[in-house]
């Protein structure tokens, strides 16, 4: 521990210890859905401060968030280590910058990029990688054979279409978002597992952006990607590394 830094995350007296598998949803619409399915399955539900935590109802795994924008995300993360979580899945939505990427459809992370603020604090590296072993398993139950790389942003609204195409031919970036790199930041310092699973909200390869998120198929496509993360959790923990 390094003696220099003046707070600590860590559990207080009166908490309880948590599952060392769970998936953090960090958009708020998909984490109000989350943590409402384990309520109703009779979870336990705890307090996280500005974010929400339900742990199932026979202590296998927990669903946590929601934690937008990577400094929230971060601290979330942190907490949830704290709390006993050793393997995380990160549910998040993310736009294409790929050409090949569509709205509705499901994207694992690969490379994550920095270009949000928190990352600098937790490593020297512009780019991090997520658990090898996670990311296998959520490719075998997702059926996808390829990551995407990311890049996640602070400021969504500043983005433009040079950053972006430059950002696709340096380092083959196909979407972005706004937690993933911090996220897979603070797990490689924290020597935890951690992968992403992202659902594509928008495009932003087009003349002009096209929001997704507010259609009913993305809305149908999102419940069902949240209740097969739910499903398949604890199994997730369980496939080794091919």
């Amino acid at each position: 521990m390094d003696t220099d830094i003046i707070i600590h995350p860590s559990r207080a007296v009166r908490e309880k210890s948590i599952p060392a598998c769970g998936i953090l949803f960090v958009n708020p619409t998909e984490a109000r859905v989350a943590l409402q399915i384990l309520i109703d399955r009779g979870g336990d539900q705890r307090f996280l401060f500005h974010s929400g935590l339900v742990v199932s109802p026979d202590n296998d795994f927990f669903v946590a968030g929601p934690a937008l924008g990577a400094p929230m995300a971060a601290m979330v993360l942190e907490k949830l280590i704290a709390l006993g979580a050793t393997q995380v899945v990160m549910a998040g939505w993310c736009g294409a910058v790929s050409s090949d990427i569509r709205v509705g459809d499901t994207v694992i992370g690969g490379s994550a990029f920095a270009g949000e603020g928190t990352s600098r604090y937790y490593s020297k590296d512009n780019s991090s990688q997520p658990s090898a072993r996670l990311r296998t398993a959520l490719h075998s139950i997702f059926d996808i054979e390829a990551p995407t790389n990311l890049w996640s942003t602070d400021a969504p609204y500043r983005e433009s279409r040079k950053m972006l195409q430059d950002l696709a031919t340096r380092y083959d970036v196909g979407a972005v978002d706004m937690e993933y790199s911090a996220l897979c930041a603070v797990a490689i310092f924290r020597e935890i597992q951690f992968a992403a699973l992202f659902l594509v909200s928008d495009e932003l390869w087009k003349d002009e952006w096209r929001p997704g998120f507010t259609g009913k198929v993305f809305k149908r496509k999102s419940k069902a990607q949240i209740k097969q993360l739910i499903q398949h959790i604890v199994s997730l923990s369980t496939i080794k590394e091919v």
